[in-house]
């Protein structure tokens, strides 16, 4: 009888610990198999192309000489246009504002504004690829962050921004669904 309830001692609790991990494990699983799975929107490389060939327009038509770079919604480059005259510089930081842009949701400006020495999130300008520095501006469509622009070669920041924003405007009909 003793040996009987050491045994039920180890074996009772043993199925109960058992019993409760198999029930959590279940528990956590997705009621459905496509509640596995993520569907997303995302540019195609023509209308990132597009986007780029508006947006360095518009900073030609400016007088600039500028690269434009448009990445995904995950910040990876699609396309990257360098004018023949801009500076070495300019397509780094360009996919940088645009990377930048994608991976904080919000346009570069906005980071300037949010992120001045002294404020609790001045620290973001430290983080490696960064770049804080007005003309990263997100690309929506639907709602939906789909990527960001960056450019960078004009005379500033507001600038790169404005012909940013003239290449998602050229895109537009194209974006609205």
């Amino acid at each position: 009888m003793i040996v009987s309830k050491f045994v039920a001692g180890l074996i009772v609790p043993g199925l109960v610990a058992r019993s409760l991990a198999l029930t959590l494990a279940f528990a956590t699983m997705p009621a459905r198999a496509e509640d596995a799975l993520v569907t997303y929107k995302s540019l195609s490389p023509e209308v990132a192309l597009d986007l780029a060939r508006a947006a360095l327009a518009e900073c030609r038509k400016r007088g600039y000489q500028a690269a434009v770079a448009v990445v995904d919604r995950f910040g990876v480059t699609q396309v990257m246009l360098r004018d023949r005259l801009a500076g070495a510089h300019t397509p780094p930081t360009a996919t940088g504002k645009a990377w930048t842009a994608a991976s904080f949701r919000s346009s570069t400006a906005e980071l300037l504004a949010m992120t001045q020495p002294g404020t609790p999130q001045a620290g973001i300008r430290s983080l490696p690829g960064v770049v804080i520095v007005a003309g990263g501006v997100m690309i929506e469509a639907g709602g939906t962050m789909v990527g960001a622009v960056g450019v960078s070669g004009a005379p500033g920041g507001d600038a790169d921004e404005a012909c940013a924003k003239a290449g998602i405007e050229a895109v537009r009909d194209k974006l609205d669904f």
